[in-house]
């Protein structure tokens, strides 16, 4: 099969675009035809060694996947020619995604609703489960409730603004220009601020008087003083970047509100957890609800290209993408 792996830990040039032996499933892995994955900001941090993991030698990279069931084992929930969706792909010793092939644990896949492609299903994969997590099981988001989202066109910030309209909620959102204003609008955000040309602190507190109920930081740099000062009493925190930070923390204005602050890795969720995130993600797939922003499509033997760029973008915030790259074999 062809597929995108590494050999060393590195820049993205050391992504090779080769072949390398078909996978074979064990247990109750699932051998999937891949037709589509999407890059992740954590995907790149594993290739260049700053996340580390206990990765195989050669170690096909990527996490989100979307394909075809080709191979199942007796008694699995799939069957040959169910069309499936799913993340948490090399992470922890297991190969990634980014091949013609892939063996996959069934814990670890959903079946792709039948109205959404295979583009839409991989890039929702890991920033949707993010979105799901954070909201749900950490801040435990109720309807009515106002969130703000710290970027809301990105992929985990997209994903966020749309869960939270779905749920009956109101969302405020900063973005870098007038374009992303109105995606984030037609993607349901109640305000979306232009950070460059607008007083952002003022637009938020003029829109939730008594403090936003949860704060969702996709900043690898959280400012906790500006944070807390926006949040309600009761309010809640989630954030979920930013491996290096080290903030000054704000204590005394944070626990007299009787505020909450929540960090995760999605990759530390359990499978059950993960389902159950999947299970809304999969509703809300198929009536429209939620529609994962893809930037660009390229093919999968550009995967070095597609990884400099989410770098670009992640790390020296060129702010050249509007979405997720997704990549086909």
């Amino acid at each position: 099969m062809k597929a995108a792996f590494i050999r060393e830990c590195g820049l993205p040039q050391n992504i090779q675009y080769g072949d390398l032996p078909d996978p074979t499933p064990s247990g109750d892995q699932v051998l999937v035809r891949v037709k589509a994955v999407a890059v992740n900001p954590i995907d790149t941090y594993i290739r260049a060694g700053g996340v580390k993991m206990n990765i195989p030698t050669p170690y096909v990279i990527g996490c989100d996947v979307a394909g075809v069931v080709e191979q199942a084992p007796a008694g699995s929930r799939y069957r040959v020619g169910d069309r499936v969706w799913g993340s948490n792909q090399g992470l922890f010793g297991r190969q990634g995604s980014f091949s013609e092939l892939a063996a996959i644990d069934a814990a670890w896949l959903y079946p792709t609703p039948p109205t959404v492609s295979d583009e839409a299903a991989a890039a929702g994969a890991l920033v949707g489960i993010t979105a799901h997590l954070g909201l749900f099981r950490c801040a435990a988001l109720r309807p009515g409730e106002i969130v703000f989202v710290n970027g809301g066109t990105g992929g985990v910030g997209s994903s966020v603004v749309q869960m939270v309209k779905a749920t009956g909620a109101y969302v405020v959102t900063t973005v870098g220009s007038d374009a992303k204003a109105e995606a984030a609008r037609q993607l349901g955000a109640d305000l979306a601020i232009n950070y460059k040309t607008e007083d952002v602190d003022t637009a938020i507190k003029q829109f939730a008087p008594q403090g936003v109920n949860i704060y969702w930081e996709t900043l690898r740099e959280p400012d906790f003083d500006r944070a807390v000062a926006l949040l309600a009493p009761r309010g809640r925190m989630v954030i979920m970047a930013g491996r290096e930070a080290r903030p000054v923390f704000p204590v005394g204005p944070f626990y007299v509100k009787d505020c909450s602050l929540f960090g995760f890795a999605m990759f530390n969720a359990t499978p059950t957890e993960q389902q159950a995130c999947a299970e809304d993600i999969n509703r809300w797939l198929a009536a429209g609800t939620f529609r994962p922003r893809i930037d660009r499509v390229l093919p999968l033997s550009e995967a070095a290209a597609a990884h400099r760029l989410q770098e670009e973008n992640t790390l020296q915030k060129a702010g050249t993408l509007a979405g997720k790259i997704v990549l086909v074999p």
